[in-house]
């Protein structure tokens, strides 16, 4: 085992008997907290991010692939050590025969570690290497990959969104693992798909809004431009966004989404930090309203409650929502934690 990987597995195992609670079901009439916590940010995410993985033993979209994004910036137990063990452990299996849950989840494990390296290290981990080249590896020729076609928008219902993750990923990843003659092939064809495919809502223009400023190519300066006004433009007056608003949605019953909700952690903190990650100044009126939303609508359970746009069962998206909050409020500044 690398030297690396022994001293993560260690560290895991100073949490991996830690107890994180499960957190309550999450309902819509959650009350709002009193005041903005940090610590009950954290203590969420750990609750659902080191759960999942230890329940259903693999990495999501809507759970734990955002926990390892959002979880380190905040103080207190350090779960996401555990989860970041479990995902190289996975790597080094598929090294050794085992095949990989699919394409979509090379992907996220992919993405996951990327940007934790960055985030932790600014050096690309072998086993984040390993990911990153089976991800290359399993491209289809088209220049995307075979994504979750669950219909669960707006993560798992289509390859596009797949393919913004993917350009994340390399993009993100440290050590000029972009230039490596393993991925210049892979970007070259991913960026052949964005040219022929447009994106289908205004969600997934965000995400390729994001990943351009990781990756050269993929957009034009015009192009940003016009995403981030449209961004804007869908800020509602209470300083929030609303996922809904970010495309067309229909339930599992059949009813639309309505573009017109209530702002959401989701919307707010996806499109603060994406927004962020733009350029757009801190100082900015719609930063500075989407963070004053944020610090007034957390819930007493330390989550930012978001609406399912399928059904209202787990809200799941609550969980991606509430990691971008705090990414959100990190990119703007705000005292979080570390």
């Amino acid at each position: 085992m690398r030297l690396a990987s022994i001293i993560l597995a260690i560290a895991a195992l100073s949490v991996v008997a830690a107890d994180f609670p499960t957190p309550v079901p999450t309902k819509s009439d959650e009350p709002i907290a009193k005041v903005f916590s940090a610590a009950k940010a954290a203590e969420y995410l750990d609750g659902v991010g080191v759960n999942w993985t230890r329940d259903r033993q693999c990495i999501t979209c809507h759970t734990n692939m955002p926990f390892l994004t959002a979880r380190p910036l905040l103080q207190g137990d350090e779960g996401w050590k555990e989860v970041r063990a479990f995902l190289e452990k996975d790597v080094e299996s598929w090294s050794k025969g085992e095949k990989p849950r699919g394409d979509a989840y090379v992907v996220a494990t992919a993405f996951a570690l990327a940007f934790n390296d960055a985030q932790q290290t600014g050096k690309l981990h072998p086993d984040t290497r390993a990911a990153l080249d089976r991800m290359f590896d399993v491209q289809l020729k088209t220049g995307e990959w075979k994504w979750l076609k669950c219909n669960w928008p707006p993560l798992e219902h289509d390859d596009y969104y797949g393919a913004t993750v993917a350009a994340l990923a390399v993009g993100i990843a440290p050590g000029d693992y972009a230039k490596s003659d393993k991925a210049k092939a892979g970007i070259e064809k991913l960026k052949g798909y964005f040219k022929r495919t447009q994106a289908p809502d205004l969600h997934h223009s965000a995400m390729l809004l994001w990943a351009s400023t990781k990756l050269e190519g993929l957009l034009t300066k015009d192009e940003q431009t016009k995403i981030v006004s449209v961004l804007k433009a869908k800020q509602q007056k209470d300083g929030g966004w609303a996922l809904p608003s970010l495309g067309t949605y229909d339930r599992r019953d059949g009813t639309a989404n309505d573009p017109n909700a209530p702002s959401d952690g989701y919307g707010t903190g996806f499109v603060t930090y994406i927004l962020r990650q733009a350029g757009v100044p801190k100082t900015d009126p719609a930063i500075e309203n989407g963070v004053k939303w944020l610090k007034s609508n957390q819930r007493e359970s330390g989550r930012w409650y978001t609406r399912s746009l399928n059904n209202d069962k787990a809200h799941y998206i609550t969980n991606a929502g509430t990691a971008f909050c705090v990414l959100a409020l990190n990119e703007a500044g705000e005292k979080i934690g570390r």
